[in-house]
């Protein structure tokens, strides 16, 4: 049977893009820090090389003697990032030096989206745009006040007070309400809203009164209520199972903060309470196990940001990662871009330099990452406990491992001693009792006065060398191998091990895929002589430029340098030098030492795994932060005592401890009552989810350059009302959905007078986000798996058993379940191809809302999406065995996929369509993909997108 279109078509919305406000975070987080400390030198107010001025917009787009300095939009025209790349040998900006990769690539992106600047200094003028910059003054930084409820003319139609506010304004404006959506309208846009899943229910209810009140609450008791609500905390909270960059690390753990997240929605946790512990539930204290394992999992939000765990300058490191977490914070809970002040006062809004570095203080007093030193970075794994006699078990079974590993310790300390006696006696060891390639100190190229020793033995060669723990920073060993053939080889660095040894020496590794930095640990409890130490397995071309050298930069304590040995990864070799012949009691050592290590091995595999959550935790040593001028880690101004954004301080601060970071008394003020932002956020938030739109449209920026209120007195009622209700989520969803402006219909035309329905004189018709499509659309097929929490990805490791090899995940995988969409595997780097198509944003960032398209790849990808057609065919499957009629079958393909039955007309269209379409000899497979194109074509029509 040949595939043709159907012989009916439904209207297809038309193409319209809702434009946010344009995104200046990418400028201030990384651009102007970039060319203050690039480029304002040279291009700046004191100097103007070439004519060009980089510190205001009219400046690059002025440009200078070659024309603009910036094509928005096209990166490749633009002579800033000609200059920048080095492709033109007469064209190389900065001129010292080349920017870094991720820099360059930070350009591109900036230019590529469209080059927003909001520097409005008039280059040469020095006069300023009409933005002044807001002062505590402002609104926003105003505690909210209670107001009394306004009268209105129409008493009969308000439901509650948020009726009245709304009302009153429209007849202030000479405006009416609209009417009453119809019952099945407001069914399924009850269900959607409240649950994201279509409703169960076939009847239509007249959902008035206690009807409608009992619909409420029974939906907002789901889990499906939780399930949908988590969703969006998790778009402002950033949620992601992945690191995001080049090289993508999986979190493996990440999903427990997306449970804790819909545990506490259903369980109507307070905000207040999550946003504590979403800051500090690690340094909390906890009743109980349970209470233990979810605060620590909550601290996951300071966690789970887009990081790039490869970053060599790990000063650069840390405070990227605290900016990430003070802009997260700031945007989800404070409606503040508090990351514009890391290299200067706010520009707009009331946050100076010192505020941000008093609330930077703070989280660089808190652990974020396992390892600073670490070639690759590493978050910290929390272990959480187990609850009563499980918890007792796994304890009494950790403590017989670690005997056991001990004792493994202790046994391979005498052995390697016993085994080695006649080396040692020895005092050197040549070359050539060393397998692999060996590199000793005498034929490595030496930098900086270096002090030859034989003082304690034994040695590789005719001794060692130290550089006496003196001209830290001056002296460098190279070894450089002479690889006879391409391949893998473990690198080991023999150095003389003591107590006045380097805590950490520095080594860089040349090798055929690049460069790797790594630290050796020299210093032991006593003196151990000769010792080994594996930097891990690299790749090295025969007579390739491969090298190893190591550094006594930024050591504390004597560095010794010995020899370094190059041994073939694939290839059985003895790692170290063995005795010529053992004796009886190295014999006996490596028979106990078997045994061990066999024992040991069966208790592991009968070990249960010990949960462990993504987390924080505080330093052991607090301090206050300095100011970085300009942004930069290494010029650093005065100290700032931690505290907390002034202009939003009313009343008392909580005191900041000396022996702690800060961050309890810090999510403290942001939730107390007194703060003029969260509360309103919070409620301004779930107003968006709930109607489609804020009260202040810019749902994450309350500051300036953010939309002024349609109504600011209704958002202090509610914003005090969620205070005194206890800060509940399911009392605040409950006022708004039983509101009589919730139930009104959305198909009344624009007004003339109020084109934008900013004073919400009819509902907002709203788009299903990404999620709901495709939940509808299994919900429809009934292959929806309603599993409630638990991994949405399987078998995520991020290193093999030596800590080499990391394993990126994301490309190529395979979205292959059938889950709600919440549990579908959050990558930073590739999403569902659903999600992709359907608006889903970037999360790398707090989502605050997301952009709604109607664009032509829409429509291609529900047409032709295997995972679309394939669900297509289960839900035609459903529909088949739904009954043996024709007419039937199509009821119950409309209430399933539309929620409603289908008119006389559109049943007649259908018949039509279903009867010339079939042949006299159609096999039963030729009827199932008739209807599951007939399925398709539901799927492709406004009325399944969008909610009215």
């Amino acid at each position: 049977m040949t595939r043709r279109a159907p012989a009916f078509a439904f209207a297809i919305a038309s193409l319209t893009t809702a434009a946010g406000a344009v995104d200046m975070a990418h400028f201030e987080q990384r651009i102007r820090p970039l060319l203050i400390a690039n480029c304002i030198d040279c291009h700046g107010p004191d100097k103007q090389k070439g004519g060009l001025r980089l510190d205001s917009r009219a400046g690059w787009q002025a440009g200078g003697d070659s024309g603009p300095a910036v094509v928005p939009g096209k990166s490749a025209e633009s002579k800033l990032w000609q200059a920048v790349c080095y492709t033109d040998r007469d064209l190389k900006m900065p001129p010292k030096r080349k920017l870094k990769d991720s820099e360059i690539a930070d350009i591109k992106q900036w230019i590529d989206e469209g080059a927003p600047d909001p520097r409005e200094e008039v280059a040469g003028t020095g006069s300023k745009s009409k933005s002044a910059r807001a002062d505590a003054s402002f609104w926003s930084f105003q505690p909210p006040k209670a107001s009394p409820v306004p009268a209105v003319k129409n008493t009969a139609w308000p439901a509650n007070d948020i009726d009245r506010y709304i009302l009153a304004k429209l007849e202030e404006n000479k405006l009416a309400p609209a009417p009453d959506a119809s019952p099945a309208t407001l069914l399924r846009r009850l269900a959607f809203d409240l649950t994201g899943l279509p409703p169960a229910s076939t009847a239509q209810d007249s959902l008035s009164g206690q009807s409608y009140e009992k619909k409420v609450d029974e939906l907002l008791a789901s889990s499906a209520f939780a399930e949908r609500f988590a969703s969006h905390w998790l778009d402002i909270t950033r949620f992601a199972e992945s690191s995001g960059g080049g090289r993508s690390l999986p979190f493996k753990d990440a999903w427990r903060f997306r449970d804790y997240v819909i545990e506490s929605i259903r369980d109507n946790v307070p905000l207040d309470r999550m946003i504590t512990e979403h800051l500090a539930g690690d340094i909390m204290p906890a009743t109980d196990s349970a209470a233990r394992r979810r605060q620590v999992t909550a601290t996951g939000f300071l966690a789970l940001g887009p990081t790039n765990y490869e970053e060599q300058d790990k000063g650069m490191l840390r405070m990227d990662i605290v900016d990430e977490q003070l802009d997260t914070m700031g945007r989800a809970f404070l409606g503040l871009t508090i990351g514009c002040a890391r290299c200067h006062d706010h520009k707009f809004d009331p946050i100076s330099a010192r505020d941000y570095y008093a609330l930077a203080g703070i989280m660089r007093s808190t652990k974020t990452l396992r390892n600073y030193t670490d070639n690759v970075a590493h978050w910290i794994d929390t272990p959480l406990p187990l609850d009563g006699a499980a918890e007792t078990e796994l304890q009494k079974h950790e403590k017989q491992v670690n005997e056991l590993k001990d004792q493994i310790a202790q046994l391979k300390d005498s052995l390697r001693d016993a085994g080695s006696a006649d080396l040692r006696a020895r005092k050197n060891i040549a070359l050539s009792d060393l397998p692999g390639i060996v590199v000793d100190d005498s034929a490595a190229q030496k930098v900086g006065m270096w002090k030859p020793s034989t003082s304690y033995a034994p040695y590789i060669g005719a001794g060692y060398l130290s550089d006496n723990n003196e001209g830290k920073g001056e002296k460098t060993v190279t070894f450089t191998p002479k690889i006879p053939k391409t391949g893998r080889y473990e690198v080991r660095v023999a150095f003389n091990a003591g107590p006045n040894r380097a805590e950490s020496a520095t080594v860089t590794i040349l090798h055929a895929d690049g460069e790797d930095l790594k630290t050796i640990k020299m210093v032991t409890d006593r003196l151990r002589g000769l010792q080994f130490a594996s930097l891990g397995t690299y790749r090295f071309e025969a007579n390739g430029q491969g090298f190893v050298l190591i550094s006594n930069a930024s050591s504390q304590g004597y560095v010794t340098v010995d020899a370094v040995q190059f041994l073939p990864a694939d290839e059985a070799v003895p790692a170290e030098p063995a005795a010529k012949k053992e004796s009886p009691t190295a014999i006996k050592l490596k028979r106990e030492l078997a045994e061990l290590e066999k024992e040991l091995k069966a208790l592991q595999k009968d070990q249960p795994d010990r949960p462990e959550a993504m987390s924080v935790a505080d330093d052991t040593a607090p301090e206050d932060a300095k100011i970085h001028i300009r942004g930069s880690t290494r010029n650093l101004g005065p100290s700032v005592p931690r505290g907390f954004i002034q202009a939003a301080l009313k009343g008392n601060a909580p005191t900041m401890p000396a022996d702690a970071s800060g961050r309890l008394q810090l999510a403290q003020w942001i939730t107390s009552p007194e703060n003029p932002l969260t509360a309103r956020i919070m409620v301004n938030r779930v107003w968006h989810w709930v109607f489609g739109a804020g009260i202040v449209r810019t749902t994450d920026n309350f500051g300036s350059t953010g939309e002024a209120p349609s109504h600011p007195e209704l958002l202090d009622h509610l914003a005090l009302k969620f205070i005194e209700d206890g800060w509940s989520l399911k009392h605040l969803v409950k006022q708004m959905v039983m509101s009589r402006a919730y139930r009104m219909s959305s198909s009344a035309a624009p007004l003339a007078q109020d084109p934008d329905n900013r004073l919400l004189s009819h509902m907002n018709r709203k788009r299903l986000d990404a999620e709901c499509l495709r939940d509808a659309m299994l919900s429809a097929a009934g292959t929806l798996d309603r599993t409630f929490g638990g991994p949405g990805v399987s078998d995520v490791k991020t290193v093999d058993a030596n800590d080499q090899k990391i394993q990126n995940i994301e490309y190529g995988y395979q979205f292959l379940d059938t889950r709600r969409s919440l549990y579908t595997a959050a990558f930073r780097n590739v999403r569902h191809p659903l999600f992709e198509v359907f608006d889903f944003a970037d999360i790398n960032q707090p989502i605050a809302q997301r952009t709604t398209s109607t664009v032509a790849t829409q429509a291609l990808f529900l047409m032709n999406s295997p995972k679309v057609i394939e669900q297509a065919r289960f839900a035609a499957d459903r529909v088949l065995k739904s009954a043996t009629e024709t007419d039937p079958r199509i009821d119950n393909a409309f209430q399933d996929s539309l929620q409603r039955k289908p008119t006389a007309n559109e049943k007649k269209q259908v018949r039509e369509f279903l009867e010339s379409s079939l042949s006299g000899n159609a096999t039963a497979e030729d009827v199932r993909d008739l209807w599951a194109r007939f399925i398709q074509t539901l799927w492709s029509t406004p009325e399944f997108r969008f909610l009215d």
